[in-house]
């Protein structure tokens, strides 16, 4: 008697289990197909093949961007397309994925959403590629007369991308920062002035503001940008410039004059 309750308990608990695994392998097979259609739409961004790109949208396709704003139509999105990003005479974008950001969610009776992160490197003629910005995508796709097609496409958040990952900010104390206060005088940047802030350094020159931080003694570095700042004493222990490297290459050497 037990063993029969038991095995008509257990065919209960399969078939109350059916459409959670019928789930579950619905959404990793239409994950899977997502994944594999973004990954050829970026291919096809990242080299600017245009023909292709186009075909992986609607032509009533909107595109929102936190500051270009909104873009309607297909027409208008491969013109930007072709005239901005895909200008040769412009600077050149490459798109990575930021890896384990990446997420597919299913869209009932319609498609499915992918959102993550993703960050842009730029690189111009006869420059080496630097990282520019990093920002959140939320894609939507459609499922419509057996083809994948993107609807609406959201970026957002666009921040600059954090630079010098690979160096480790330490803590000095006033009296060295105190030394590096002062006003210098580049040839390329003009009136460089620096101050303290906390326990950082603020580099202003023009439009350029920028808080640096501190690698060792005389090395910072910043967050945003790959740029380092290394200040020269002369043999009487006192500041006499400041060097600018952006990707280990000198740029500028300001002297200070104050």
């Amino acid at each position: 008697m037990l063993k029969t309750i038991l095995s008509k308990t257990h065919k209960l608990l399969l078939i109350a289990l059916i459409p959670s695994l019928l789930t579950a392998q619905n959404n990793s097979s239409l994950e899977e197909t997502i994944l594999e259609l973004d990954k050829n739409f970026w291919k096809s961004y990242n080299t600017c093949n245009i023909s292709t790109f186009k075909t992986f949208f609607v032509e009533d396709f909107e595109f929102y961007h936190d500051k270009g704003g909104l873009t309607s139509g297909l027409t208008k999105m491969m013109s930007s397309v072709e005239n901005g990003l895909c200008n040769p005479e412009n600077p050149r974008v490459r798109r990575e994925v930021v890896e384990g950001s990446v997420q597919v969610y299913p869209l009932n009776n319609y498609g499915a959403i992918i959102t993550g992160e993703h960050v842009f490197y730029v690189s111009e003629k006869g420059k080496k590629e630097k990282l520019a910005e990093i920002a959140k995508f939320t894609h939507v796709w459609q499922h419509k007369d057996e083809q994948w097609k993107m609807t609406r496409v959201l970026s957002y958040d666009h921040q600059p991308a954090q630079q010098n990952t690979d160096k480790k900010e330490i803590s000095l104390s006033d009296n060295i920062l105190n030394k590096y206060i002062g006003t210098y005088q580049g040839p390329q940047t003009g009136t460089v002035i620096i101050t303290k802030k906390e326990q950082h350094l603020e580099i202003n020159a023009g439009k350029m503001n920028a808080i640096v931080y501190p690698q060792t003694e005389n090395l910072f570095f910043h967050k945003q940008s790959p740029l380092t700042f290394e200040f020269i004493q002369d043999k009487n222990s006192v500041v006499s410039k400041m060097i600018v490297r952006e990707n280990g290459q000198i740029v500028e050497e300001a002297k200070k004059v104050k």
